[in-house]
């Protein structure tokens, strides 16, 4: 692989390993951590009870043997059913163990990190609109408190990082722990952040699709000229890897960590 930009680039597994094993479970992100990633991305909404929970969609119907919403059902109902059921469990035996599949809370997911020996960052995507609002934020914000993990010592830098496309979202992150990084995704680019490069107040870190990235590559250069990191997602293709590595963004966010460790000759 050629580089334009010699550097390391962040290998970060969406949603775990979610290629190999079911997405925002224990298997996901057991398998991402052994394949060597950098960081972990996880979605997170608030269920009825008021618990942080690992689930990307508005309802649990695709990826779990249940139906609902989230923000309508208490952790223990949530608890009760399989999130790994749909995905083939054949390659790994790990999935029998129902502590790998069910539903998976953000502080059992901070666990996690904090026990792996090694500096693992997360990325944690807020998932708007919600019912919650505001309180997603808070409770966010609240456990990360408790993990010590919104104000890092001096000469470091906190390993978590917030997610949205919600500017409104970033803004509130901000304002209740401005030492946490934030990052705001992008689906779309307007004409008038493709000219100048601007990040709505409170974001620190761009976040554009790959899609963007393949149709206005010059935006990367832009985004760095005005003094951003750019993170983006989700790169699978070996190509796009290629393409984000001469362009050189600081972070990958992709499904299949391992191959993309190999691919930038790291594994």
């Amino acid at each position: 692989m050629t580089h334009a930009r010699q550097h390391t680039i962040q290998v970060v597994a969406h949603r775990g390993a979610s290629e190999d094993a079911p997405e925002h479970t224990l298997a996901a992100y057991v398998k991402a951590i052994e394949d060597g990633a950098d960081g972990l991305e996880c979605d997170v909404r608030l269920t009825a009870d008021g618990h942080l929970v690992c689930v990307h969609d508005r309802r649990v119907n695709r990826t779990s043997n249940g139906r609902g919403a989230v923000s309508t059902l208490e952790l223990a109902d949530l608890a009760q059913l399989d999130f790994g059921a749909w995905k083939d469990p054949h390659e790994s035996p790990d999935w029998g163990d129902p502590e790998y599949t069910s539903v998976l809370t953000l502080e059992r997911l901070l666990a996690l990190v904090a026990d792996a020996g090694r500096r693992i960052e997360l990325a944690v995507e807020t998932k708007h609109p919600t019912r919650w609002a505001g309180q997603v934020e808070q409770r966010l914000v609240q456990q990360l408190e408790r993990f010590g993990l919104t104000r890092p010592r001096t000469g470091t830098t906190s390993p978590v990082r917030v997610m949205s496309f919600s500017a409104r979202s970033l803004h509130r992150v901000a304002a209740a722990a401005p030492q946490i990084p934030t990052v705001y995704l992008m689906q779309f680019v307007s004409p008038r952040r493709m000219r100048d490069g601007r990040l709505p107040a409170g974001a620190r870190i761009a976040g554009p699709s790959i899609r963007t990235v393949r149709n206005h590559p010059s935006y990367v250069e832009r985004l760095h000229q005005a003094g951003h990191r750019v993170h983006v997602w989700t790169v699978d293709d070996p190509a796009d890897v290629e393409l984000c590595a001469e362009l050189g963004v600081e972070a990958i966010i992709t499904n299949r960590p391992r191959q993309v460790l190999s691919q930038l000759g790291r594994a």
